[in-house]
């Protein structure tokens, strides 16, 4: 080879950086994770950010995302796709993987699309639900996890703890909305100005929503009060907040005078084992000031109002007795692109735990605190709250996994 050539080559090569695959990260087990489009027109949150995504990619997995399905939060299929995703155009390609990632329930006609051995994790919207939805999973073999039930390695349950943290932020900022003479309120403020009485809120329950909500209005100047039928968590809230706040147990004397004096209501009760805690009966309701605003957190659960009916974000609001009533399940996609980096935080690491244990068979065996997630395992219901509500029968998960010695 001439010199001169030789300098060209080199002159060529040294002027242009040259492309190489980069290596992907091999995990013990590989994950194909699957993220369908929410049907429900309303639910702006997705299970997976992108950056989720690239990190899952990078570790040897593979995710398969339909079409459309982050715009809600604000996220382009191109977003994903740069991630390292597979874009599907239809539901049937996405619901193919190994481990479908939704926030609603899927309908009927999904989890006929689905295949035994296949895993899902989303919400469970008991309002919504009946003994169809579970019969279904069930004939289809599948696992099941639940947003509501899934549990950490401390006993705490963190994607409930993070959507009550965004719904109990959420809420007082719905309040004001309706307070005000525009969309047809009292036309009061929410808090409080020098030399008028400020706003009154009545909180029942005592738990992270509670919590959220009550240092909101506080910091707006409104004089909060406090109902929870646990002493325990009376202390907490009170503990937490570390101001000087009103609280009481749940006596239906104390309540409904309250609730006569209130200008919002939050219902933030979760129910427990199953069981809605309804405890504002339709003739409390009856006694409340004319346009005072009740917003039921728990709608999904079944409502702490007797006057409790679902709503959603397009229709949010209705009245009775005067009163409004916002009543939407899915409050927390109202920010939805907050909502699913919190999902997303807490997804994340989990999949890669599932990955690193070879899967949700051998997780469910070796970590008791994620077989509490599962409400129905390999085409069984294991969970008894669910159970009981549907009159459905059941297996205990213990007993299901021990018979695999």
């Amino acid at each position: 080879m001439k010199t001169s050539d030789f300098k060209k080559l080199v002159k060529s090569q040294a002027l242009y950086p040259q492309e190489q695959l980069a290596k992907v990260k091999k995990s013990n087990y590989s994950l194909c994770i699957g993220l369908p489009k929410e049907i429900e027109p309303t639910e702006y949150r997705v299970c997976l950010t992108p950056e989720s995504v690239a990190l899952l990619v990078n570790n040897g997995h593979e995710v398969i995302i339909e079409s459309g399905a982050g715009s809600g939060a604000k996220y382009l299929d191109r977003d994903y796709s740069e991630a390292g995703a597979k874009i599907a155009y239809s539901q049937k390609e996405v619901y193919e993987a190994d481990i479908i990632l939704r926030v609603e329930p899927p309908t009927c006609e999904e989890i006929s699309y689905m295949k035994p051995g296949q895993t899902l994790i989303s919400a469970l919207q008991f309002a919504k639900l009946n003994e169809t939805y579970f019969k279904a999973l069930c004939n289809q073999k599948v696992n099941a996890l639940a947003f509501e039930i899934i549990e950490d390695k401390v006993g705490g349950k963190p994607i409930v703890r993070a959507m009550s943290e965004i719904s109990g932020s959420t809420v007082m900022l719905i309040a004001g909305e309706y307070l005000n003479s525009v969309t047809g309120g009292k036309g009061i403020i929410l808090g409080g100005i020098t030399g008028v009485p400020p706003t009154s809120v009545v909180i029942i329950g005592a738990g992270t929503v509670a919590e959220y909500a009550a240092r909101t209005a506080m910091g707006l100047g409104a004089e909060v009060k406090v109902f929870d039928n646990q002493i325990f968590k009376l202390r907490r809230i009170k503990e937490n907040i570390g101001h000087s706040i009103y609280t009481s147990v749940i006596d239906t004397n104390t309540l409904t005078n309250a609730l006569k004096e209130a200008d919002v209501v939050i219902g933030a009760l979760r129910a427990e084992d199953g069981h809605t805690a309804m405890v504002v009966s339709e003739e409390m309701v009856a006694k409340m000031k004319p346009g005072s605003v009740i917003i039921d957190v728990s709608a999904d659960q079944g409502g702490n109002f007797e006057t409790t009916c679902l709503t959603s974000h397009l229709a949010p609001t209705f009245k009775k007795h005067d009163v409004i009533h916002y009543c939407v399940p899915n409050l927390a996609s109202r920010v939805g692109r907050t909502a699913s980096v919190a999902l997303s935080h807490i997804l994340t690491p989990m999949l890669l735990q599932l990955a690193k244990h070879g899967g949700v068979d051998e997780m469910t065996y070796t970590k008791t605190w994620f077989a509490k997630g599962l409400y129905v395992y390999k085409g069984t219901l294991t969970n008894q709250a669910i159970a009981n509500k549907f009159s459905l029968s059941y297996k205990n998960i213990e007993l299901l996994l021990t018979s695999r010695y």
